[in-house]
């Protein structure tokens, strides 16, 4: 069979709601890509998972999945203290990797990964979906090609209270299981480190995505009627500072989008509610012109276009969106965010090391 016609036969691990809600069916809808096996040691998730989306095999043994040959990739879709060993496992196996944000939840287990894939030829892409969102690509477009020099930038990531009963309305209806594997303790204890981890990493690639490398942050953090507010100064490798908020939850609906001024322009973007599937609101004003741009942004289906783009990227070796480095990059950046709110001092990101 010739490489340009094959279908990327993907074994996901884990029947939690990340792959129940966006990569099974994601999967099953893209162009590019087969569901042939599921994994899980959960056997009662794992049976209900199989009559719903009748893979091709199920696995209780990870091993066993890497062990078959017809495996060509993994969706790595289980808790982020498993993700960094459940990538290894993969690359040992040889097999590419599509993984769960955060990348992992220490600076130095990550690096470890990266110095394991540096040694193959495979893909590992970190599922950053929102780098598929066609309102933020079409902002990315502009900023690479027509913008020319980047003065300040805006990000903003605000989980709303009523997250939660639309994202009940829209998701499928998640069935839990019995006898999950779950990391030690309770990684939503520390709100603080789970906030940062789970919502934090979405801002930075976000802002990463559009206006590059990030130097060194100064960050504060306030913490009242159970709310959570970091306000973020960064440096750009670029020469320019951005405002970036991160805060859990406001009093209103969805609060998502950012602003970028730059030469030749300016763009203001809106992100919804990511279960909406909705492509982000981007109006770009283009000084050539002297005229706003809307792109419609018809499908905004991007957990889909992800999986779709990793396949692509494995098929006809087309560059990654959203690679390993920048994984790492968003983990030395959060990290450096909690160092600043501790110390009230300014974290450059070469600096910081250990865990989350």
């Amino acid at each position: 069979m010739k490489k340009e016609n094959k279908l990327l036969n993907i074994g996901v691990l884990g029947c939690g709601q990340i792959s129940q809600a966006a990569h099974f069916d994601s999967i099953r809808r893209s162009r590019n890509a087969h569901l042939y096996a599921i994994c899980d040691v959960d056997e009662y998730l794992l049976g209900r998972m199989n009559a719903i989306y009748e893979p091709d095999k199920v696995y209780t043994d990870y091993d066993q999945m890497l062990a078959d040959l017809s495996v060509d990739a993994v969706v790595i879709g289980i808790a982020d203290q498993f993700h960094v060993e459940a990538a290894k496992q993969a690359v040992r196996a040889g097999k590419h990797v599509l993984v769960e944000k955060p990348l992992g939840v220490s600076i130095e287990e990550v690096e470890e990964l990266k110095e394991l894939v540096d040694r193959t030829d495979l893909k590992v892409q970190v599922g950053n979906m929102k780098r598929y969102d066609p309102g933020i690509v079409a902002a990315k477009e502009f900023v690479d090609h027509e913008m020319g020099e980047i003065i300040g930038l805006k990000a903003w990531y605000c989980d709303s209270t009523y997250r939660y009963t639309v994202t009940e309305n829209v998701q499928p209806v998640i069935i839990p299981g019995k006898n999950m594997k779950r990391p030690a303790g309770d990684p939503k204890a520390n709100k603080e480190r789970y906030y940062i981890l789970g919502h934090g990493s979405h801002l930075f690639d976000t802002a990463r995505y559009l206006g590059g490398n990030i130097v060194s942050v100064k960050a504060w953090n306030t913490q009242k009627f159970g709310a959570y507010c970091w306000f973020i100064t960064a440096e750009f490798e670029s020469g320019f500072v951005a405002q970036l908020d991160l805060t859990i939850a406001v009093r209103m609906d969805w609060h998502e989008g950012f602003q970028i001024y730059g030469e030749f322009g300016s763009i203001m973007g809106k992100t919804y509610n990511p279960w909406t599937l909705k492509s982000s609101d981007v109006e770009i004003f283009k000084a050539s012109d002297n005229s706003y741009h809307r792109p419609l942004g018809a499908d905004g289906h991007f957990y889909r276009l992800q999986i779709e783009g990793f396949a692509d990227s494995v098929l006809h070796n087309k560059p990654g969106v959203g690679a390993i480095e920048d994984g790492m990059a968003t983990m030395r950046a959060m990290l450096a965010v909690e160092e600043s709110v501790k110390t009230g001092n300014t974290i450059y990101l070469s600096d910081v090391s250990g865990p989350l």
